[in-house]
């Protein structure tokens, strides 16, 4: 099968720094493709990279191309009406409007907001329409920033660290929705906890120092404690642990 996500020789410089040094790798049409790597070797870069969210004054070379179309070129709100899904890293839910204010922002002119299935997904954010993002949960706030993507229908979803900062029960949660909207669009995930990648992903994509240095069967590379341990540095693949981030330890990746 074709992929939906081509990215070949991809190159990043922000500020000066060189993040990215010619990544290449490709995205299956179906299930969910993860992204992996120590921290700060460019995971979060690639993504937005691939959406057009490069800061201003960053250079960024190569092809991403999603199909047969060059990403590019376009603007980032071309990119999102043309069907590609975005769910950053931290959420950036609009703290001061209501759950229903956030979703409302999120329909695409022309369509019609698939608010069932979201609903369906997410309950809570049927029961608290009224209440301001900013007061909810980090959980709750994860929910409404997947559900504001869900509502328009994607050829392709960006998510960025979807369970980082989440309880168990609540990371439990988050992975059995990306696992069913798996079923129906394909997905490149960033994610450190290994559960869930092992629960989610049927193929890995690993950063190391701006340069892609593994690719192929996520489950593979999972059983592979050694191989794990080198290029994620922890040296057991049913850990809960972020892949670099020793428990309790801050993350701070760009």
């Amino acid at each position: 099968m074709e992929p939906i996500l081509s990215v070949e020789n991809l190159s990043v410089r922000i500020a000066g720094l060189h993040i990215l040094q010619g990544v290449s790798f490709t995205v299956a049409p179906t299930g969910v493709t993860v992204l992996l790597g120590r921290n700060g070797v460019g995971k979060t870069t690639t993504l937005r990279a691939i959406v057009g969210l490069t800061p201003r004054g960053g250079e960024v070379r190569g092809a991403i191309r999603m199909g047969a179309q060059s990403l590019l070129a376009r603007p980032t709100h071309r990119l999102i009406r043309g069907g590609l899904g975005y769910v950053p890293e931290d959420r950036c839910v609009f703290a001061g409007l209501t759950v229903a204010e956030n979703l409302r922002l999120a329909e695409r002119r022309g369509t019609s907001p698939a608010y069932d299935k979201v609903f369906a997904l997410f309950p809570e954010l049927d029961r608290r329409g009224r209440q301001r993002a900013g007061s909810l949960s980090g959980g709750q706030q994860q929910m409404l920033a997947i559900g504001r993507v869900l509502l328009n229908d994607n050829r392709l979803l960006l998510v960025d660290e979807p369970t980082k900062g989440l309880a168990p029960k609540v990371v439990t949660e988050v992975a059995e929705v990306l696992e069913r909207v798996a079923e129906s669009v394909p997905v490149l995930l960033v994610e450190q906890n290994l559960a869930v990648v092992r629960r989610l992903a049927r193929d890995a994509v690993v950063l190391a120092a701006g340069r892609v240095a593994w690719t192929g069967d996520a489950r593979e590379l999972l059983l592979e404690t050694a191989l794990t341990k080198s290029l994620l540095g922890v040296g057991s693949a049913e850990g809960h642990h972020p892949a670099g981030t020793p428990a309790g330890a801050r993350k701070d990746e760009r």
